[in-house]
C-alpha cells in the first residue's frame, strides 16, 4: 500500500529540480519554480466548495519537518471547520506593541500567577521600547540585536555592573529574546509576517551573539535537543528493561515515576492511547498520552516477552512480602551515567519542550499539554481538549520521529563512563 503521508524525504527535497508541485500527502506540497525556487503549499477542498491554496514560506527557511507540522495543525483546523486563510487574514497589520499585547491577552489564561503577565508586559514595554512603534513586518534582525545589546545596569547583592543587556543580565535577556520570537511567531501565523524569525536563537542570533550559559533547568541536567537523536540511537542499541523504560519515557515526555508506574489496563495499543491516571499525575488530572509508533512497538514487545507482573516495567519484588514493584528510577539514571552523560530522565522533558520551541511551529498551549503543565482554566481545557489531543499526537510522533533520526553528537561523555 502506497504511503498517504510523508511521501518526501529531506534528501530529495533538496536535490528537487524538477519544476511543479511535489506531494509529501495530507494536502502538503512543495512547489519548485522553472528558476528552481522552492516553498511549500497546503492545499485543501472545504466540504462542498472549490480547492484552496495556502503558502507555508519558503524552503529551506521552512525545513521539511516543519511543514509537515504545520500542515498537521491545517489538517485538524479544517476537519473541524475552519478556514487558515479566513483566519489569518481578518484583522490587518498592527505595531508590535500592539501585537505583543494581543498575544499576552491571549495567552494569558495559561497563567496560574498573575505576576507572570505584569513580567511579560515590563518585557514588551520598557524592555522592547525601542520597537514597539515598528511594524511586525519590519522587525529585523538589527532591531532584536538592538533591544539585547541595550545598555544596562545592574545591582545584585550589593555589586553593581554596567553594559550590554545580553552580557550583563543573561537569563533575563534570554527570556526576552523568546518572547519576543514567540510574538513575531504568532504574527506569521496572521499572515502579519512572512521568512525567518529574525529572534530565532539555532542558526541565526547564535551565530551573532555570545552562546548563553550551558543548559540546566533547576538542578535537573538536560540534555541540548540536537544531540538528542545520537544519544536515542545509542540507548536503543542498549538491551535491558532499564534502556526500554527510558527510551519509553523520553518519547513520551513524561516524568520517570508517570513512566515507571504504568500498569497494563492503562494502554490501548490498537487506539495508540496510554491513559495515566490522576493519582500518578502531579497536577492531579487524568492525561491521556497519544503514543507514536516507536512508543507502541516498545510496549507491544514487552507485552509479547509474556510477564504476568501488574506492572509494564517490572523491578525487584518487595522481599518482605513479595509484592510486585515497578523498576526503579535509579536504573534508568545509573543506565545513562554507565553510557557516559552527565544528564537526569527529568532533563529531558526541557529537551523536548526546547525542540518543540526552536524547531516547530506547534502552539505553546499544545507542548504543555504534552508535557502535563497546566494550561487555562477548566472550562477552557473541557472546550478544547479534543483538539488538543489531535494536535498532540502530531507533534509525540514528530518528537518520535526527531528523536529516531540520525544526527552527528556533540556531547562528550563524561569521564570514568563506558564510553570514555
Amino acid at each position: 500500500m502506497a504511503r498517504s503521508l510523508n511521501k518526501l524525504s529531506e534528501v530529495g527535497v533538496r536535490s528537487a529540480k524538477k519544476a511543479g508541485r511535489h506531494s509529501d500527502g495530507g494536502g502538503l506540497y512543495l512547489n519548485v519554480s522553472a528558476s528552481g525556487g522552492k516553498s511549500w503549499v497546503f492545499m485543501w477542498t472545504p466540504p462542498g466548495g472549490k480547492r484552496r491554496e495556502m503558502g507555508l514560506g519558503p524552503y529551506p527557511t521552512v525545513t521539511l519537518a516543519k511543514a509537515r507540522a504545520m500542515a498537521a495543525n491545517y489538517r485538524v483546523d479544517v476537519a473541524e471547520g475552519r478556514d487558515p486563510i479566513a483566519e489569518r487574514d481578518q484583522t490587518p497589520e498592527p505595531l508590535f506593541g500592539d501585537a505583543a499585547d494581543q498575544y499576552i491577552e491571549t495567552i494569558k489564561s495559561e497563567w496560574s500567577n498573575a505576576k507572570h503577565a505584569e513580567q511579560w508586559s515590563h518585557t514588551f514595554k520598557v524592555r522592547c521600547a525601542a520597537i514597539r512603534n515598528l511594524r511586525v513586518s519590519a522587525v529585523g534582525t538589527d532591531h532584536i540585536l538592538k533591544v539585547l545589546r541595550q545598555p544596562v545596569t545592574s545591582k545584585y547583592k550589593g555589586e553593581v555592573k554596567s553594559g550590554e543587556f545580553w552580557l550583563i543580565m543573561p537569563e533575563t535577556a534570554g527570556r526576552v529574546r523568546n518572547r519576543i520570537e514567540r510574538v513575531l511567531d504568532h504574527c506569521r501565523t496572521k499572515g502579519w509576517r512572512t521568512g525567518e524569525n529574525p529572534a530565532r536563537w539555532k542558526g541565526h542570533l547564535a551565530h551573532l551573539l555570545p552562546k548563553p550559559a550551558a543548559l540546566i533547568r533547576g538542578h535537573q541536567p538536560a540534555m541540548s535537543y540536537e544531540d538528542v537523536p545520537a544519544f536515542m540511537a545509542e540507548l536503543r542499541a542498549q538491551e535491558g528493561l532499564s534502556a526500554r523504560a527510558a527510551e519509553f519515557s523520553i518519547l513520551n515526555m513524561t516524568r520517570s515515576n508517570e513512566a515507571l508506574g504504568a500498569e497494563w489496563p492503562e494502554f490501548d495499543l490498537d487506539g495508540k492511547f496510554w491513559t495515566i491516571p490522576k493519582e500518578r499525575m502531579k497536577m492531579g488530572k487524568e492525561h491521556t498520552v497519544p503514543l507514536s509508533d516507536r512508543a507502541v512497538e516498545i510496549i507491544q514487545e514487552l507485552k509479547n516477552a509474556g510477564t504476568n507482573h501488574r506492572f509494564v516495567l517490572p523491578g525487584q519484588p518487595r522481599k518482605s512480602d513479595g509484592e510486585e514493584r515497578p523498576l526503579s528510577n535509579m536504573a534508568m539514571l545509573m543506565l545513562i551515567r554507565r553510557m557516559g552523560y552527565d544528564v537526569t530522565m527529568h532533563g529531558f522533558r526541557s529537551s523536548a519542550r526546547d525542540w518543540a520551541g526552536d524547531e516547530t511551529p506547534f502552539a505553546r498551549e499544545i507542548v504543555e499539554h504534552a508535557l502535563a503543565h497546566k494550561v487555562g482554566d477548566d472550562s477552557e481545557n473541557a472546550y478544547r481538549r479534543l483538539t488538543a489531543l489531535k494536535k498532540r499526537r502530531v507533534l509525540m510522533q514528530a518528537w518520535a520521529d526527531y528523536c529516531c533520526s540520525t544526527r552527528p553528537s556533540n556531547v562528550v561523555p563524561i569521564k570514568g563512563g563506558a564510553n570514555s
